[in-house]
């Protein structure tokens, strides 16, 4: 459902600044006017990159740097986590100068912390982390997931699609903070947002592998593809996935961009609610199987669109 507007002013942290966290700083830097972010690379660097994309059109908007994850949680109310997956997430929360050694720095006042996981991973995994996390610190910080699509395009132009999990308290605090990147919706308790990924991966591998397939169909029997993709994308062919790779399915560009590695993971956590629920899939083991002929293939860095490439060489 979708989560109204909670009271709290959002105070918002970023980790991982990569294709995906840093186009969302900028965007929660221009909302919120002010942000604040850590990372590995030099301050400066980091820095400079963010105040480039600010450049223009930011009024007051500023990004803060905290030297640590400890710094960054004694400063902010809530943060995103863009890391790769839950191992990187824990050791953002566990290491020396981690998150949670910064929650004796915080205000007896202050809100809990709440972590908002943008991070595609393991639904059960989240909950494990979640309860791990009550147990040890109680209601000094708390989890939401909140795993987002809509790609390097959509983290720029705000248009993501926000996939969020937890109480409805804490979806309210999640929902405001993130409303600058896209769409919050709240699609139940803990672990939903992985979930609704899981199935949205589900759906997007397996319509870029047969975008791949059929330009590859095409290309070959002598059709202009950029026509037919054109004719095709007015029909029920069409998806916002052709929208946003037809350039690169006609020009077979597959440069890194959303690299198609990263399925293999999020096709192997459906796979585990496949499993849990019952669930006797049809398509689901052939897209894994697909990709994982896809990376062996020395492709994994490449674009999602490298289907094209891959089928065209088999």
């Amino acid at each position: 459902m979708n989560v109204p507007a909670s009271n709290h002013t959002p105070n918002v942290g970023v980790i991982g600044l990569g294709a995906m966290g840093r186009p969302m700083a900028r965007l929660l830097a221009q909302h919120h006017g002010v942000v604040t972010v850590t990372s590995s690379r030099p301050e400066n660097d980091v820095l400079q990159d963010l105040s480039a994309d600010l450049s223009e059109g930011s009024g007051a908007s500023r990004i803060q740097w905290a030297a640590t994850a400890t710094q960054l949680a004694a400063a902010c109310d809530e943060i995103l986590l863009m890391l790769p997956d839950l191992p990187q997430i824990i050791e953002c929360l566990e290491s020396e100068d981690g998150l949670l050694a910064g929650l004796d720095q915080r205000s007896s006042d202050a809100a809990p912390l709440l972590l908002m996981i943008g991070s595609t991973c393991s639904a059960p995994g989240v909950r494990q982390l979640a309860d791990d996390l009550a147990a040890r610190f109680g209601e000094r910080i708390a989890v939401v997931d909140a795993p987002v699509s809509g790609g390097e395009d959509g983290a720029k132009q705000g248009s993501l699609s926000i996939m969020l999990g937890g109480s409805g308290e804490l979806c309210e605090r999640a929902a405001t903070a993130l409303a600058p990147c896209g769409t919050p919706v709240r699609l139940g308790e803990l672990g939903a947002g992985q979930v609704a990924k899981a199935c949205n991966q589900l759906v997007v591998s397996a319509t870029i592998i047969a975008l791949g397939e059929a330009s590859v169909l095409a290309e070959r029997s002598g059709l202009d593809l950029q026509e037919m993709w054109n004719l095709l994308g007015r029909g029920y062919a069409a998806s916002r996935l052709l929208e946003s790779r037809q350039d690169r399915l006609v020009s077979g560009d597959d440069s890194p961009s959303g690299a198609i590695k990263y399925m293999r993971k999020d096709l192997a956590g459906a796979n585990k609610i496949a499993q849990s629920t019952g669930t006797n899939t049809v398509l689901l083991p052939q897209l894994r199987q697909a990709i994982d002929e896809v990376i062996e293939a020395g492709l994994g860095e490449r674009d999602i669109s490298v289907t094209k490439r891959f089928i065209a060489g088999r």
